[in-house]
């Protein structure tokens, strides 16, 4: 507990803040579901909250969205429901041979009255001295690539720039509408608002900054808004190399990102620091792709230490890739608790 602050969900949010706060969070990430029971059994723990209590874990991601009862439509159709493969990401989509934005007005968008928050501001009530991260994930740019299909979202963008922006605007207008709801419900059991779109590869961002910045950045500024006006901080998850975007990324209002994909080009903690310490939190930095699925357990301590000691105060030590994967050996995610939990006690 770091003197002057009450609670762990205090000090997280003031870690976001940037606020000069000694030590670290912690936050295990969302591993993948294959990885539960090897958890589970390592830990010898039977629910995932009894786990991320016995981890030190000081966050809780409380999605409305993905709650199977979060969407009722009464034909039965799921978000943006358009029976897509999503197992062929470079299909054509529904709304592929759309060239004019008056053509997708027959497509089923999905209707803000349909869903339901009971589920999720339950859990949100009961959750303990944690920090919330909450709201619509608002996956725009992923949800517009499947409706064309990856390759034709990027070729509209040059082709049919009015279409893209029709589209968009659907998807999005959506999304603002249940945050909107969500938030007048949710009120202060929410402490972030997190919401996620992937914009880099391993190597690089998926298009140019300055189509990014026609399509995608502008919603990226009104979800920002529309967080910090209900009195939230915001948390943006992107995976891969997004290191041009994040001057930007701050402008449009940023408090955090996530989840700083280590080994992705000009993602190491050291260069994030040297380019944005003190302007941007962090949440991640460990890397998930080699240290922790390769690593020993001290090798994986000394890696939380060089990116803590790299990026606080205004870190929370997490994987660089949420969902940790049933190959990374659960020795090392304790040794990636336990370090976080040792800076932390080493700090007070």
């Amino acid at each position: 507990m770091t003197e002057g602050l009450q609670s762990r969900r205090e000090t997280i949010r003031a870690i976001v803040a940037r606020k000069q706060v000694p030590g670290c969070g912690f936050w295990l990430g969302n591993p993948d579901p294959q990885t539960w029971p090897l958890l589970h059994r390592h830990f010898g723990t039977q629910t995932e909250e009894e786990l991320r209590q016995r981890l030190g874990d000081d966050v809780r991601w409380i999605c409305p969205q993905f709650y199977q009862d979060a969407y009722q439509d009464p034909e039965g159709r799921a978000l943006f429901d358009a029976s897509l493969d999503r197992k062929k990401h470079g299909s054509a989509g529904p709304l592929a041979h759309c060239t004019r934005p008056e053509e997708i007005d027959d497509f089923p968008w999905p209707h803000p009255e349909y869903l339901n928050f009971d589920a999720c501001l339950r859990d949100l009530r009961a959750a303990s001295d944690v920090y919330r991260l909450s709201g619509f994930w608002c996956c725009f740019y992923h949800n517009v690539a499947d409706l064309f299909g990856m390759e034709e979202y990027f070729v509209k963008m040059r082709t049919c720039p009015a279409l893209v922006h029709a589209v968009t605007e659907r998807v999005c207008a959506f999304y603002y509408d249940a945050n909107e709801r969500f938030f007048a419900q949710a009120g202060g059991l929410v402490d972030g608002f997190f919401f996620g779109n992937d914009l880099g590869s391993q190597a690089g961002l998926v298009c140019s900054p300055a189509l990014l910045e026609e399509f995608v950045l502008p919603w990226f500024r009104r979800f920002a808004e529309q967080g910090h006006r209900h009195g939230y901080q915001v948390v943006l998850h992107s995976c891969g190399s997004v290191c041009k975007l994040i001057d930007r990324l701050i402008d449009a209002g940023v408090d955090c990102l996530h989840p700083l994909q280590a080994l992705a080009r000009g993602m190491d903690a050291a260069q994030l620091a040297a380019e944005f310490k003190g302007r941007i939190a962090f949440m991640g930095g460990v890397d998930a792709q080699h240290l922790m699925t390769n690593g020993t357990p001290d090798e994986v301590r000394a890696g939380v230490r060089r990116v803590h000691a790299l990026l606080a105060p205004h870190l929370i030590v997490s994987p660089s890739h949420e969902a940790i994967l049933p190959n990374v050996p659960m020795e090392n995610v304790a040794a990636l608790a336990e370090a976080a939990a040792e800076i932390q006690k080493e700090s007070v």
